[in-house]
């Protein structure tokens, strides 16, 4: 079951990077670049908002997974400059380098999990801890949730809603594109975080309707489940997966003792 769905995974990642990259192709072709002022009307600015929210979202996974600060500052580049092309493009990556092992066991973990590994030394908790504190995330996401909010409806007021024929520019129809991509990346995580198809489906539904307002909140609700003490890159996984490794033990101590697989 779990190879299948890494299989899945593989496949419709690929599938929508080619999406993303043929509406990319063709928006060009037919628009130009979008380098224009004339573009950057309110609801395509209100969309660049929160689309880059999402980004930074997912750099902050790629920051964590990389191990070394110039592929991280790299992907990151990429990821600004080509969007759900790069999300696309990483994941499918980080799938390849799964062993048949980790295939078949649980994908998603392996694939979110530095270096592939299941032991943490107190050196590599500190550093974790020292570069982004769960303090620190849940001021940042709250902020990004409110700042994206802030921005909806003072684009509503101002410029009234986005249900108009005339807002759909085919830039703006490109960057819808490019941001549901990756909405999908974080509708995944999403999945596997919850223990319920009830609560998935819920979250994910308001991250369709709602986008990095709903990405902001669901980050902070996770970070509170969290002790301030403990490393930030617990986030990432779900409760089943922590108890397993012994990450809960992290959570209750609050320290960075090593943690045997």
């Amino acid at each position: 079951m779990a190879v299948s769905v890494a299989t899945g995974l593989k496949s419709l990642f690929i599938l929508l990077g080619c999406l993303m990259t043929a509406t990319l192709i063709y928006t060009i072709a037919t628009d130009g670049l979008p380098f224009r002022k004339e573009l950057l009307t309110p609801w395509m600015t209100a969309t660049l908002i929160d689309f880059y929210i999402n980004i930074l979202a997912l750099g902050a996974w790629v920051i964590y997974k990389e191990s070394n600060w110039i592929s991280a500052i790299l992907w990151i580049i990429l990821l600004v400059c080509l969007g759900s092309i790069t999300t696309c493009a990483y994941v499918v990556l980080q799938l390849f380098k799964l062993s048949p092992q980790e295939s078949s066991q649980d994908p998603v973990y392996y694939v979110l999990l530095r270096h592939k590994k299941k032991t943490y030394s107190r050196r590599e908790g500190s550093e974790q801890k020292s570069l982004f504190s769960v303090v620190t995330a849940r001021f940042m996401f709250g902020a990004l949730g409110f700042l994206m909010l802030g921005t909806l409806i003072y684009t509503i007021a101002t410029d009234g809603s986005p249900f108009r024929k005339d807002v759909l520019t085919p830039w703006l129809s490109a960057t819808l594109v490019d941001f549901y991509i990756n909405v999908v990346a974080l509708s995944v995580w999403i999945a596997y975080k919850e223990s319920s198809w009830i609560g998935a489906s819920f979250w994910i539904i308001l991250l369709i309707c709602f986008g990095s307002i709903s990405t902001g909140a669901y980050i902070l609700l996770q970070l509170y489940q969290l002790s301030s003490e403990g490393p930030v890159y617990l986030i990432l996984f779900n409760s089943s997966n922590r108890a397993e490794n012994g990450y809960e033990r992290v959570l209750q101590r609050g320290n960075y003792s090593g943690i045997a697989a």
